[in-house]
């Protein structure tokens, strides 16, 4: 590392002495070693610049042997006052600006996840909230999305984000995308309203079996014989918790089963569309028309199949709180379109095998928070079923880092 030093030349003791002697005096200390007052000696380049005045020059130097201290020395009539000013290299500046990206990167995506987590775990309260009172899931769904589409316009009338300019090749890209979303979301309120949040997450920490197969088969990832056998206690833990689960039926365990495939089906097309130039959308876009077209796909849908059950009169003759299931809804609603927005943000600076292993982790927070706060009665064999399908996720988020040998 280089320093630079910031000297004042300045007349002291002979005031009436010729300028053209003061410049030569001074100009002398670049050939020579200056000794100054104190044991340390500087040596000024002879390529120094001198700026003179009536009485004063400042030239900016460089030195030879920095000396970390402010030291001051006079000679001939002139004054010298050193202040050494560390520069950095080209490369530690470049290298300096790497870890500070890298740190800033490293927040930002700490940051996401936490929110992921926390606008998950008020969606499945909320959520599981009034599918008890309305049992509803695709009436809820599609007001989920509507909320949603909702928002979008809103965020794009504002300009908090710029409209999209989509190609009619881009919307049939994006397609098959907005079905599994759909499907994805109706079975999770579906499995949420037969099962308990607990067990419905459990079910849906077989993620990585679903992203293995997928990964393989639309990215081309050959899974590692270590891959394949940390499935193995995911499975089992997740049959194990299930045997013993209270609130066990089987379109509850379907349900959640099918939204594992779809949602996992979502992710890696996601990743796959991402990556191809032509068709690349940013996250905030790509989420938004998806979710646009969920809606418009999706509520003639609802119509058919359960009608108009969101109405005051309706819910007033369920004898249900209109203003509590309005609130909670909408609530769930926001939580639901802003975790499934962050996700989409993650997803993008992931990769799919990493999204889904921090869905796990996500899974686990929302167990633990569900079974407090909805009071879920929870067996010994249950627990040990849910710990070994999560610590299964675990080895399998170790395992997947091991890079498969070249031959």
């Amino acid at each position: 590392m280089a320093l630079m030093l910031h000297a004042t030349l300045t007349t002291s003791a002979s005031p009436s002495l010729p300028k053209q002697r003061d410049h030569t005096s001074c100009y002398r200390f670049n050939h020579v070693s200056f000794p100054f007052r104190s044991e340390s000696s500087i040596n000024f380049h002879s390529n120094a610049r001198l700026s003179p005045s009536s009485s004063s020059w400042k030239p900016r130097v460089w030195i030879s042997n920095p000396l970390p201290v402010i030291e001051r020395g006079s000679r001939d009539g002139c004054e010298v006052k050193a202040t050494l000013v560390p520069e950095s290299s080209g490369e530690n500046d470049a290298a300096a600006a790497v870890e500070e990206t890298k740190a800033a990167e490293t927040l930002v995506l700490g940051l996401l996840f936490g929110l992921w987590y926390l606008f998950n775990i008020y969606f499945n309260i909320y959520n599981k909230q009034v599918l008890e009172v309305l049992p509803n899931p695709v009436t809820m769904t599609a007001v989920q999305l509507a909320v949603g589409t909702f928002i979008i316009f809103m965020t794009w009338a504002l300009n908090l984000h710029k409209w999209p300019n989509i190609s009619r090749r881009q919307l049939l890209a994006i397609l098959p995308l907005a079905v599994m979303h759909t499907l994805g979301n109706l079975t999770t309120n579906m499995s949420l309203g037969k099962v308990s949040v607990s067990f419905t997450h459990t079910i849906k920490a077989m993620e990585p079996f679903f992203t293995v197969i997928l990964s393989t088969t639309f990215l081309g990832e050959i899974p590692t014989p270590w891959v394949l056998s940390s499935l193995v206690p995911i499975v089992g833990g997740v049959i194990l918790a299930s045997l013993t689960e209270v609130s066990f039926n089987w379109p509850g365990f379907w349900s959640a089963m099918a939204s594992n495939l779809a949602n996992q089906s979502r992710n890696v097309l996601s990743k796959k569309l991402m990556v191809k130039k032509e068709e690349s959308l940013d996250n905030i876009t790509l989420f938004s028309v998806i979710t646009i077209m969920s809606f418009f796909l999706f509520t003639p849908v609802a119509l058919l199949v359960e009608g108009v059950k969101f109405t005051p009169s309706y819910l007033q003759s369920a004898g249900l709180n209109i203003k509590q299931v309005y609130i909670r809804s909408l609530l769930a609603s926001i939580c639901f379109h802003a975790y499934q927005q962050i996700a989409y943000m993650i997803l993008q600076r992931v990769s799919p095998v990493t999204h889904s292993v921090g869905n796990c982790v996500k899974r686990v927070v929302v167990i633990v928070a569900s079974i407090f706060f909805f009071r879920t009665p929870i067996s010994l064999t249950n627990s040990i079923g849910t710990g070994i399908a999560l610590a299964g996720v675990f080895l399998y988020s170790q395992v997947k880092r091991i890079k498969p040998k070249t031959t």
